[in-house]
């Protein structure tokens, strides 16, 4: 059964009808054509399909879509602002906090979600924070070094 639903993602506004058993990540890649969220684990323990649900973290590869009618949702794509990327974002490049890149908008969505609760946090409470989202290609010291130089920069630009 199709159902209609309303989503408001990365800003803009969004009326789709969609199976009801529909998933919030092949809504999000295959009706908006928003590629940037990426399906890993597909049961919901990595994190690579991280999005923002109303401000929180969601494993999209979980959730149905029509769980999220009326919400507001941000992708990787929305965190760039007028073609600028996000520090967080330019942070990931220009330390190489990446390598295959799939769990890479997973991990960008989390710590940005972790420097909206709290804009100074330590070391510890990134690691903290970051433990449900996943890297098979790294040993984390280049996403680590790209979050905190990442929520340094946000701050520094907030200022």
């Amino acid at each position: 059964m199709d159902k209609t639903i309303h989503l408001k993602v990365n800003g803009q506004d969004h009326d789709l009808t969609v199976p009801a058993q529909r998933l919030l990540v092949d809504c999000l890649r295959y009706d908006l054509g928003l590629t940037g969220t990426k399906e890993s684990c597909s049961v919901g323990v990595c994190g690579a399909c991280t999005v923002l649900v109303n401000g929180k973290i969601v494993a999209s590869c979980i959730s149905l879509a029509v769980a999220a009618d009326g919400a507001e949702i941000t992708t990787i794509e929305g965190l760039a602002d007028d073609r600028r990327l996000h520090p967080l974002q330019q942070s990931f490049i220009d330390h190489g906090g990446f390598q295959c890149g799939i769990c890479t908008p997973g991990q960008i969505m989390a710590s940005k979600s972790l420097l909206d609760e709290n804009p100074d946090p330590t070391e510890d409470e990134i690691k903290d924070w970051m433990m449900g989202n996943l890297c098979r290609c790294t040993g984390y010291y280049k996403i680590l070094e790209s979050i905190v130089n990442g929520i340094a920069e946000a701050k520094g630009s907030a200022q």
